[in-house]
């Protein structure tokens, strides 16, 4: 630690990316909340013709406010305070349209598309970025498709790398080993550089991959908002993630198979929340789960960010 204030009494760049790492769009759903509320301006943005092979993350094409096709490349920016360190304090009549708290002005953001190569370099030039911003931690956001109910607490995750930040916030490290995403290639590249990490990640139902998931984004914007000291303002999401659950429950209503399924879901996972579910026993859930879920299938799992965090 930097400060002598712990992880979270200094500057805390938020990092969500698009891909492997983002279930449901939540991970970059919950940064970009951040970002329409914060007033922040761009402190840098890599190159894309550096980091990216257009036939797999394809530039798109848009009409813009002027009527003219604008096209827009795949990259990643980096968010700053336009006042670092200020205190955001809304007004009354603004209080539910900005995020609040005495750390709002030490909060950054960096939001962007999974590089397609040079992983590097691309971390190498993040951190030069935030070194230069005097970050001082970093929150990496996840999601992953999961075996899990839809019509349950979303389940977060967290852990991290750093002795410090997981005696100040008493979780666990990590202990997964296999294939990891851009996540875990930043979080090695930050503490090599010096700067502490902490990875938050949601479970997403996996038989709703295709769809955006509110309550996930949800999910992570409350333990956000524990983590970074601020008060978020949750707008429509609440009830955009209740119409979530309700239009599952339809589509489920009408399927008797899928309906069995969530079912058996529903019934594992009240099992390993119950009272008398041991650690032994959770532990075995998730070792289970890594061994079905481990090589990076269908995007279910991410390196050391992955399941196999704290067993809370």
């Amino acid at each position: 630690m930097t400060d002598g204030n712990g992880f979270l009494g200094g500057r805390l760049l938020v990092v969500a990316f698009e891909g492997w790492n983002d279930a449901g769009e939540a991970a970059t759903g919950a940064v970009r909340t951040l970002k329409d509320l914060l007033d922040m301006r761009e402190i840098m943005t890599v190159d894309p013709e550096l980091y990216f092979d257009y036939q797999f993350n394809r530039p798109t094409i848009s009409t813009n406010e002027d009527g003219l096709r604008v096209i827009e490349w795949p990259s990643a920016t980096m968010f700053g305070p336009r006042a670092p360190g200020a205190a955001s304090v809304p007004l009354a009549e603004d209080a539910e349209l900005r995020v609040s708290g005495t750390n709002a002005g030490n909060i950054y953001l960096l939001l962007g598309t999974e590089p397609s190569r040079s992983w590097k370099s691309f971390a190498a030039e993040v951190f030069d970025a935030a070194l230069a911003a005097d970050v001082t931690g970093v929150v990496f956001l996840g999601a992953m498709l999961a075996d899990v109910p839809h019509t349950r607490p979303i389940s977060i995750f967290v852990s991290s790398d750093n002795a410090l930040v997981r005696s100040e916030l008493q979780i666990e490290r990590s202990s997964y080993e296999g294939p990891v995403g851009i996540l875990s290639i930043l979080s090695d590249a930050s503490e090599t550089a010096g700067i502490p990490t902490l990875s938050i990640w949601a479970s997403v139902p996996h038989y709703v991959h295709n769809a955006p998931s509110p309550k996930a984004m949800l999910a992570l914007i409350d333990k956000l908002e524990e983590v970074i000291d601020v008060v978020i303002p949750r707008g429509n999401l609440v009830t955009e993630a209740a119409e979530w659950e309700s239009g599952i429950d339809t589509l489920a209503a009408e399927d008797e198979e899928m309906a069995a399924y969530i079912a058996q879901l529903e019934q594992a996972r009240d099992t390993v929340d119950s009272p008398e579910a041991s650690g032994e026993a959770i532990a075995q859930e998730f070792e289970k789960y890594l061994r079905k879920r481990g090589d990076g299938r269908d995007g279910r799992a991410d390196g050391r960010t992955g399941p196999d965090g704290p067993r809370q």
